[in-house]
């Protein structure tokens, strides 16, 4: 499997967003030609990278990458703003919503350790989450 890059991480942002964004839309949004757009998205598709247009990333599969686990706490009144804001950030693979201390719990899957803080950092500015608790995966047992 490639690696993807920002502009690929931007363009499965969006269709994370809105799995039938037009290309002109895409294209207007990240500041790239409609070709550039058809280019990537087909290259995406071909590589297996995107699975399907209600766009579902394919799981790490590179033994140095990191997955963790990501416990949210959301003030109520954001919930989904704060839903649909992490559903744009592409390495949070899998959502849920459930009861207890925590209100969502995130499955994270990055590159490597700096991409993990990249993303880490990414979901700390996300305004309306009051409090985090994470957990690299080390091995399944």
């Amino acid at each position: 499997m490639r690696l993807v890059d920002e502009t690929d991480r931007e363009l499965i942002s969006v269709l994370r967003r809105d799995g039938r964004a037009p290309v002109s839309k895409i294209a207007e949004i990240l500041d790239v030609s409609r070709a550039t757009v058809q280019r990537r998205l087909d290259s995406l598709v071909e590589d297996g990278v995107v699975l399907g247009f209600t766009v579902r990333a394919r799981e790490a599969v590179d033994a140095e990458g990191v997955s963790a686990m990501m416990a949210l706490e959301v003030r109520d009144q954001n919930a989904s703003a704060v839903i649909r804001r992490l559903r744009g950030i592409p390495e949070l693979r899998t959502l849920y919503s459930t009861n207890g201390k925590w209100d969502l719990i995130a499955m994270i899957e990055a590159q490597d350790l700096s991409d993990f803080d990249r993303v880490l950092g990414e979901v700390r500015e996300v305004t309306g989450i009051a409090n985090s608790e994470t957990n690299i995966l080390l091995s399944a047992v």
